[in-house]
């Protein structure tokens, strides 16, 4: 479960995001960094049995630092007001389809599935689509798949992506710029004690939708 540490620190830095008081409560924020990595720890170990491709990784190959980049945003708070995770073989930045755990107020989630690829890492799955939509379709029309994350979503291109007939019958989905399924999560389901299997069964609905994503890119020879 998620702790009230974490709540609390996240519920904070939310209408105070400054360094002000951020400094004032760094402890508190050291005492949820610590809950969460506890939390995804277990995560990742739950993970590894269901899915032995995400390897060794550790959580500090997969959470995200609190501190943003702000220096090409028009956002210029310092903080980000939420922890999340991305759990896949080579950790965070390594370009692969995996996992992703995020705890915000009022809007926190699972995902599965590949955000802002790179150009030729997202030539190489839209290829893999278009060459084997029928074993795509059939992961995501999966009703059980359908039935707890929706639609497949992302960015899109108005216009077919180079190379592709505009009147291709999944040209719809070869405009997308991102491939990703999520679930949201209620305050009452991160308190739950039995988060973390509840997690695990979400994420082992997306396997195969990652699997796919991978496939694709190994197969293109991005990334190994």
């Amino acid at each position: 479960m998620i702790t009230n540490t974490i709540t609390k620190f996240l519920n904070g830095i939310t209408v105070n995001n400054n360094k002000e008081w951020f400094n004032a409560n760094k402890e508190l924020y050291l005492e949820a960094k610590a809950d969460f990595e506890k939390f995804i720890a277990e995560l990742i170990a739950g993970l590894r049995k269901m899915d032995p491709e995400i390897g060794d990784i550790k959580p500090s190959d997969c959470i995200f630092r609190i501190y943003k980049d702000v220096r090409f945003s028009k956002d210029k708070l310092p903080y980000k007001n939420n922890f999340g995770a991305y759990m896949v073989k080579g950790g965070k930045k390594s370009g692969h389809a995996g996992y992703y755990f995020h705890v915000e107020p009022d809007n926190s989630f699972l995902s599965g599935g590949i955000y802002m690829p790179m150009p030729p890492i997202l030539n190489s799955v839209r290829k893999h689509i278009h060459e084997n939509v029928g074993t795509f379709l059939k992961i995501t029309e999966n009703p059980d798949f359908k039935k707890y994350f929706g639609e497949v979503q992302g960015s899109k291109l108005v216009s077919a992506p180079k190379g592709y007939a505009k009147d291709l019958k999944h040209i719809e989905l070869l405009k997308l710029k991102d491939f990703y399924v999520l679930r949201g999560l209620s305050d009452k389901e991160l308190k739950d004690k039995n988060l973390i299997s509840s997690a695990l069964e979400g994420f082992k609905k997306v396997k195969d939708f990652n699997g796919f994503i991978n496939e694709g890119i190994v197969n293109n020879s991005f990334i190994s």
